[in-house]
């Protein structure tokens, strides 16, 4: 009965929406059915429908809906990692960028991974150790929770947001292309579905979804990666030869300095790729969703290897795009590639398969951005019912009954606002996009999060001041900058000359706190301080019990 009254309330959340997108104006152009797609689309709509409500079985707790009750494997748990990153901005949007820029788009995939081993040998397992459902958690063991948690909320709540804005661009771009259907149309779809997902079936319905999507993905660009190198004869020295022939940049996509000619621009994005993944609330979150810490380790583990394959094979994609799309007209209509740079990859899985390999991996790419809206939404729907509600305004002791009602609510609203939002932002490259959480998290979640679990002389002052100048920096810089000053609020010229300015806001951030709590000797510093060292004694006991339980 529950879950047909969540149903209920989202319906009358998003039909509003759904109905005025519908009645716009827009000049949209239609493509003939693709029958294939759409009975892929179909199918897989259905199979997740299927799970979520098997789910909703089990998810009759906070702890089940949050975690799944910490009962996924480190298998499940790698994959499903692996699927929540493996995002709409890394297949179409990292794969567009390349098939625009050639040699700088990697400047994007690399930075993504290399922020994994960091992830692996220094925070995997304290996070574990230290944290229940949020990385708020962990960082709340030793510092006040009150004002520690309201700073890291409002860090995961940005991050979060933004980073569903590049996922709502994307479905609504591939549906847009797929279906004809108006964009403001296909984002209130995704909105809808990823709702019903996370309010009937929580994190464990959330966690198959990114199974089944990353095994699908995983196969499809493996089927795309062999049909490309037997059209080149497997000789990847062709691959970049053919690319600098026909692209109208020549040679000098083979080189860095096409997209971002400023090297302090190609740094300052790669910092936010690197740690910004370290922050991110929703791949953090997933550490909970295990036994123990030894499984949370080999979770990160698993994920780092599918994501390695799966950034070399996009590397493969985006230069082979320039080969097979570029060239071919059909992709074209009034000179401008149909659905942008950001469908470059659909494009080329016609060009190397027909239409059964592009309706696959159309149906693919939609079950991506569903899968990492789905995980988005529960870390955001923690966030404020056991971050705010449960922990600060209920002090600990919350009504399980309402904390899991909030969480539900939270989600519907989280969803309406990322499909308004997605509308907004439509025209934009969904990889530039997803870079500006990444500079959030990198500027407020990281710092605070490594700082708590590594350093004896942070003050909960330091930290919350230092997380607010990172904050207030990142998105006034990103604000001030080129993608949003210039291109969405449409002035002549930029404040700020840099359009992810991680390098600067970070590095603002952990300034300030290193100032703040050294200059901190208030008595709550000295708790703090006083702290570490049963933080520590803590994590040392949980690695303990877990490597002899495991023994």
């Amino acid at each position: 009965m529950n879950n047909v009254r969540f149903i209920i309330l989202l319906i009358l959340v998003f039909v509003p929406i759904i109905g005025f997108s519908s009645g716009m104006d827009i000049d949209v152009e239609r493509r003939p059915l693709d029958i294939v797609a759409i009975s892929i689309f179909i199918a897989f709509v259905a199979i997740t429908l299927g799970i979520s409500f098997w789910a909703s079985k089990h998810t009759t707790s906070s702890s089940q809906f949050y975690t799944a009750g910490g009962n996924i494997s480190a298998a499940q748990n790698g994959t499903a990692i692996a699927g929540d990153f493996m995002s709409a901005a890394s297949f179409l949007g990292i794969s567009g960028l390349i098939y625009t820029a050639g040699f700088d788009g990697l400047i994007l995939a690399i930075g993504a991974l290399s922020g994994w081993p960091i992830m692996l040998f220094l925070m995997s397992e304290r996070v574990r150790n230290l944290g229940k459902f949020t990385f708020t958690d962990v960082v709340s063991y030793r510092l006040q929770k009150k004002p520690i948690r309201l700073v890291a909320t409002l860090g995961s709540i940005s991050v979060i947001i933004f980073y569903l804005i590049a996922q709502m661009v994307g479905a609504g771009k591939l549906i847009e292309l797929l279906f004809g259907l108006p964009y403001e149309l296909a984002v209130s779809i995704v909105g809808l579905l990823v709702v019903v997902y996370v309010t009937v079936g929580g994190m464990l319905a959330t966690t198959w979804v990114q199974i089944v999507k990353a095994l699908l993905l995983l196969f499809g660009v493996t089927v795309m990666s062999v049909l490309i190198l037997i059209n080149l004869d497997f000789d990847i020295n062709a691959l970049f030869y053919k690319a600098a022939a026909v692209h109208t940049r020549g040679d000098l996509i083979l080189q860095p300095g096409s997209l971002f000619s400023d090297p302090i621009q190609a740094i300052t994005i790669a910092v936010s790729m690197m740690f910004g993944v370290l922050g991110l609330p929703h791949i953090l979150m997933r550490l909970f969703t295990v036994s123990d810490m030894e499984a949370a380790k080999k979770s990160v583990f698993y994920s780092s290897g599918f994501m390695g394959y799966f950034y070399l094979i996009t590397i493969l994609i985006g230069f082979s795009s320039i080969i097979f799309v570029s060239t071919n007209m059909d992709y074209f209509e009034n000179g401008k590639l149909i659905g942008g740079s950001n469908m470059a990859a659909i494009h080329l899985s016609h060009a190397v398969g027909g239409n059964l390999l592009m309706g696959f991996m159309s149906a693919v790419a939609f079950a991506t951005i569903l899968a990492v809206v789905a995980g988005l939404t529960v870390a955001g729907s923690a966030a404020v019912a056991h971050d705010l509600y449960a922990e600060i305004l209920c002090k600990g002791e919350p009504s399980p009954r309402n904390e899991l009602l909030i969480s539900r609510i939270t989600a519907c609203v989280l969803c309406a606002i990322a499909v308004l939002l997605g509308i907004l932002f439509q025209n934009q490259n969904v990889a530039f996009i997803a870079v500006m959480p990444m500079v959030i998290s990198a500027s407020v979640n990281f710092p605070i999060l490594i700082l708590a679990m590594y350093w004896r002389r942070l003050s909960t002052r330091g930290a919350v001041i230092g997380g607010l100048v990172g904050f207030v920096s990142s998105i006034g810089l990103i604000i001030a900058g080129p993608k949003v000053w210039v291109d969405i609020i449409g002035a002549d010229r930029a404040l700020f000359p840099y359009d992810y300015p991680a390098l600067f806001t970070m590095s603002a951030a952990f300034i300030t706190i290193w100032l703040v709590s050294l200059m901190d000797r208030s008595d709550g510093a000295k708790l703090d301080r006083s702290a570490f060292d049963k933080q520590l004694i803590a994590a040392e006991l949980a690695t303990d019990v877990s490597a002899a339980v495991n023994h």
